[in-house]
Formats: structure tokens, C-alpha cells, sequence
């Protein structure tokens, strides 16, 4: 389901708004803005295509404040949101937060999902350990060359 086109717009430009303070630095103020996101989502808000993006926005501000519990917790349940499957970032950061939590047999399945839907460019702004990490977990691509 989708939202009316005004509180869409809202919803968008205050994700939007907490994406840059991600970019910042300022992870609480990032926080503030996508849990104003998420309240302004009826119930139930699995059912709205928005709110996957709103949790992948949390899961974000978890995993960069490393609280990866918190992140692969949020980043779960939005797996559960209508259009999340699928989502190359989403795969990625639950990935990355299992990795971090030792959880390496789902670590890899997310982060070869997040390849697989992405391919390599998603990568490029990580920390090279998960790209490393997939390979050696995953065989070459049929060029033979990540």
C-alpha cells in the first residue's frame, strides 16, 4: 500500500533529512527524524512500501553507532515490510550486522543477496572486510574477476 501523496512527500523529505544527518554524523538526530517517519505511518505499517525504507533508515543509524543487535533487529523486521525483499541496501546492512554479531552463515547469505541485486558497486563504500569476507564464501562470478 501506498500513503496519500501528501504525507508521502512528508514521509520522504523527513527520511531524506535524517539520510543527511547519517552523513553527518549526528546518528541521534538521524534517529529523531526516522522514528518521526515511521510515526506518521498508520497501522498496520508493514503493509506500507514506505516503511521498509524507514527501517532500513534505523537499521543505518544502528550499524553506524554499532549497535548491531539493534540493526539486524530492525533491519528483521523490515524484511517483513511490503517491497522490502529484494533490497540490495537492506541485505547489505542485515548482513553486515550479522557479521558483526559472529553470525557468519547469514552473514554471507544477506551480503551475496546484496551482491546479487547490486553487484559490486554496492560495496564500493564499505569497509572492504565484508567484500573480502564474501569471497571467501562465494565463488567467483563466471568473468573469474570481482
Amino acid at each position: 500500500m501506498e500513503l496519500e501523496r501528501g504525507l508521502d512527500a512528508q514521509v520522504k523529505e523527513i527520511c531524506d533529512e535524517g539520510d543527511v544527518l547519517i552523513e553527518m554524523g549526528d546518528l541521534k538526530g538521524a534517529f529523531r527524524n526516522f522514528s518521526e517517519a515511521l510515526s506518521l505511518v498508520p497501522d498496520p505499517k508493514e503493509k506500507y512500501t514506505v516503511t521498509a525504507g524507514i527501517l532500513a533508515g534505523l537499521g543505518d543509524v544502528y550499524f553506524h553507532g554499532k549497535s548491531f543487535l539493534q540493526g539486524k533487529e530492525v533491519l528483521s523486521d523490515a524484511m517483513h515490510c511490503a517491497g522490502a525483499i529484494g533490497s540490495p541496501f537492506l541485505h547489505l546492512r542485515l548482513g553486515q550486522c550479522h557479521f558483526e554479531l559472529g553470525n557468519l552463515d547469514r552473514a554471507m547469505d544477506e551480503l551475496a543477496r546484496a551482491y546479487m541485486g547490486a553487484g559490486l558497486d554496492i560495496f564500493s563504500q564499505e569497509d572492504p572486510k565484508y567484500l573480502g569476507f564474501l569471497k571467501t564464501r562465494l565463488k567467483p562470478p563466471a568473468s573469474g574477476q570481482w
